[in-house]
């Protein structure tokens, strides 16, 4: 019975010390063996598992855009404040797509990247042939940036927009004001001021983002430095741009703004954008749950478009005006044009009460961004922009009549994505699920080592207690057979010599 016990406290020591040197070796080994898949698979490489989403993304992309609606054109016109009517959404399914594709010799790979849009009647409120009233943008932006020349050009200008019977407002559906609209204006004005307006053909204010690159990227693989994949090196052969008043503002910063390096802390990321010219930081928020996989959400401070009184850093963006917006004319043919948040959310009150119409919320016009820290791999996103246009009476020219100066919101734009399907299973299965067993199983084995091990001391020090509680009688019987047999032997009485000899014979 003892050996049995003996056998089954050596078994359960050694189980005990196996689940606890597995445990061990699994807190030790676990976390690095899943790093290295991570750094496996996450930087650009053919074979690789984030390659063909890098390549061609996978993920459903929408684009979904709302255009202002002037509802007092001609009362505008006389100087009274515009009173403004969202319209929308125009929804279009957005595919993005990587061609001429190059690696170079220093970690590097370069590449272009298109979108091709298709509009969504199902999804959206209206149809591409709606009409709508917004500003005479080519007119009203030419007339603003001649407002210094020599007046008889601007009279010039007046009599020819006269002839074209170009007002500061025009009627037209949603289709020719984002794709384009065949215009006489363009060739009018260049003909006035020669590259004024340097394109010819359509004008529209996507028209030239449908079907077309975003510049030629080169980041770095990461396969040499896995903390700069997906990091800019250049933009269209730039290190940095020149359209800004400093050097800061120019720098390429960050990504191109659809993955990050892996293994993020809550801090901050970067990414340059070629719509907003301009490198863009957004910071932690707060750590949220995608479908079971866990994210960082990052969003837009409010110094983002700041301008440079309230936030210097921001100075060499200007010339600012009020806080909230910024001036894109340097990249923007020096037409007077702005972006900011939508509905003028994050910025000065003083541009939401110069129109009628606005309602910033942060819940519709905050742009987010939830990234996956472990991977970098962005799961749900919503990019929000408003495109604004600073209008204003132009002496000289009579079409802009008495309208006050006003930053008059265009269009804001939503692009919004999460991965979901085949690809999120597969993300969630490799990269959270087994991940978490192995952290559970890690803990289980340690776990069932302390009772296993526990057991076994028990189990061998009753062993041995029964063992010496055994040793300990016999010893006891034993002399006490010994202290009987010396009282019976003194108890018998003398033998005689004679009897004994007798019994010899």
């Amino acid at each position: 019975m003892a050996a049995a016990r003996r056998r089954l406290s050596v078994g359960l020591g050694l189980a005990g010390a196996a689940c606890a040197l597995l445990g061990v070796c699994m807190l030790l080994v676990g976390p690095v063996i899943i790093k290295e898949q991570v750094v496996k698979n996450v930087r650009i490489d053919p074979g690789s598992m984030s390659f063909s989403m890098w390549k061609d993304i996978p993920v459903p992309f929408y684009m979904s855009v709302y255009l202002f609606e002037v509802l007092n054109p001609k009362e505008t016109l006389q100087g009274a404040k515009p009173a403004l009517n969202q319209r929308g959404p125009y929804v279009y399914r957005e595919f993005r797509y990587k061609t001429n594709i190059t690696f170079h010799d220093n970690d590097t790979v370069s590449f272009l990247e298109y979108r091709q849009l298709f509009f969504q009647p199902d999804m959206s409120n209206g149809s591409e042939e709606e009409h709508i009233v917004v500003p005479n943008i080519l007119m009203m932006g030419a007339a603003v940036m001649m407002e210094n020349l020599p007046n008889f050009v601007k009279f010039l200008l007046s009599g020819a927009l006269a002839g074209l019977k170009q007002e500061a407002f025009m009627n037209r559906t949603v289709k020719e004001i984002l794709w384009g609209y065949d215009d006489p204006l363009l060739d009018t004005i260049n003909t006035i001021v020669p590259g004024l307006i340097p394109f010819k053909g359509k004008f529209g204010l996507f028209v030239e983002l449908n079907n077309s690159n975003s510049g030629l990227f080169t980041v770095y693989t990461g396969m040499k430095n896995i903390s700069r994949v997906h990091m800019v090196d250049s933009w269209n052969g730039l290190k940095k741009v020149n359209y800004w008043q400093s050097s800061e503002c120019n720098m390429i910063n960050g990504t191109a703004g659809e993955m990050w390096p892996p293994f993020m802390s809550p801090t901050s990321l970067e990414f340059y954008s070629p719509d907003a010219c301009r490198s863009m930081t957004l910071v932690y928020e707060q750590s949220r749950k995608f479908e079971g996989v866990p994210t960082y959400r990052f969003v837009a401070p409010k110094t983002l478009f700041a301008n440079g009184t309230d936030y210097p850093p921001n100075e060499g963006f200007c010339p600012c005006m009020q806080s909230g917006i910024q001036n894109i004319s340097t990249c923007r043919l020096k037409a007077p044009m702005f972006i900011s948040h939508p509905h003028f959310y994050n910025a000065d009150p003083a541009l939401v009460d110069a129109v009628e119409g606005l309602h910033p919320s942060k819940d519709q016009h905050a742009l987010f961004l939830d990234v996956h820290p472990m991977t970098g791999i962005p799961m749900n996103c919503s990019i929000k922009l408003q495109l604004n246009q600073y209008i204003k009476r132009v002496s000289g020219i009579i079409q802009t009549g008495k309208i006050k100066p006003v930053v008059l919101p265009l269009l804001w734009f939503a692009e919004s994505g999460s991965i979901e399907g085949a690809v999120l299973k597969q993300f969630y299965t490799n990269l959270v699920l087994i991940p978490s067993l192995l952290d559970y199983l890690q803990y289980i084995f340690l776990g069932l080592s302390v009772p296993l091990v526990i057991s076994a001391a028990v189990l061998m020090a009753r062993s041995q207690e029964k063992c010496s509680l055994f040793w300990s009688s016999n010893k006891k019987n034993s002399d006490s057979n010994k202290a009987n047999q010396a009282t019976s032997a003194k108890k018998l009485p003398p033998v005689k010599g004679t009897v004994l000899r007798e019994a010899r014979l």
